[in-house]
């Protein structure tokens, strides 16, 4: 019954719709059940030299890897056929730009998990989960680094090629997507099934407050008529006394 069972299928082929239906409808539901919670939680007055150069580090390396991926795997094939563009000057400029993108990252994920773990009142504020999704964002980055090692061994871009028909092939779905990279390296693998791991959990750690940044411009103007207003009163109002009239005797 299970002869011709292989697990590239329930991987690439299955997992991928399973981590976006669990990021879809997971963060709906955060949203909707506890919206005060899309946030990251504040310590920048501990530890605040190692919190800003850690966090630059890692959120300027991050975001361009990020960019950098959802071009580099969604770009249509033939749009880069029809511009003229070389399948290894794609391949180069991803080695040249992801590479310095991912050690800053790294470098930067290194810094915010040491200070996380050695400060103890950040340590006492901080769940198993943010610990958990810092260390394996820390694991993919570095995952990520040593594809290079193989990357640079296939410039032709061949290889990439083949990760942007799968990853095209499974928002067309395409239920045969999977045979596309079940035979690529597997380092490349893994860095794959951490990524949807991690798109997985994204709903039940810090990482949804990504989706309030990108959010919030379009939710004012979505909403006219909603002013944020930052008051300069240095103390509170006092307390409103009770105008209600009595009846007279």
């Amino acid at each position: 019954m299970f002869s011709n069972f292989d697990i590239n299928f329930i991987i690439f082929g299955i997992l991928p719709y399973a981590a976006l239906t669990i990021l879809v409808v997971g963060s709906i539901a955060r949203y909707d059940r506890d919206q005060y919670t899309w946030k990251s939680s504040s310590s920048q007055l501990l530890k605040r030299k190692q919190l800003i150069w850690g966090s630059i580090l890692f959120h300027v390396g991050i975001i361009t890897i990020f960019f950098g991926h959802l071009v580099g795997l969604f770009t249509p094939v033939w749009v880069l056929d029809a511009l003229g563009v070389p399948y290894s000057l794609k391949q180069w400029m991803a080695v040249i730009i992801g590479g310095p993108a991912g050690i800053a990252a790294l470098i930067g994920a290194s810094l915010l998990m040491h200070r996380r773990l050695t400060e103890p009142r950040i340590r006492a504020t901080s769940s198993r989960m943010d610990i958990t999704i810092m260390a394996l964002i820390w694991l993919q980055l570095a995952i990520g680094l040593l594809t290079i090692t193989q990357t640079l061994q296939h410039m032709d871009g061949s290889e990439m090629v083949r990760f942007m028909n799968w990853s095209q092939s499974i928002v067309t779905w395409n239920i045969n997507a999977w045979v596309t990279v079940v035979d690529v390296h597997w380092l490349y693998k893994l860095h794959i099934f951490l990524g949807l791991i991690i798109t997985a959990l994204f709903p039940f750690s810090r990482l949804v407050h990504m989706v309030s940044g990108f959010a919030a411009p379009f939710r004012y103007l979505l909403r006219p008529g909603y002013q944020i207003v930052r008051s300069r009163r240095q103390k509170a109002l006092p307390k409103r006394a009770d105008t209600k009239a009595t009846p007279a005797e």
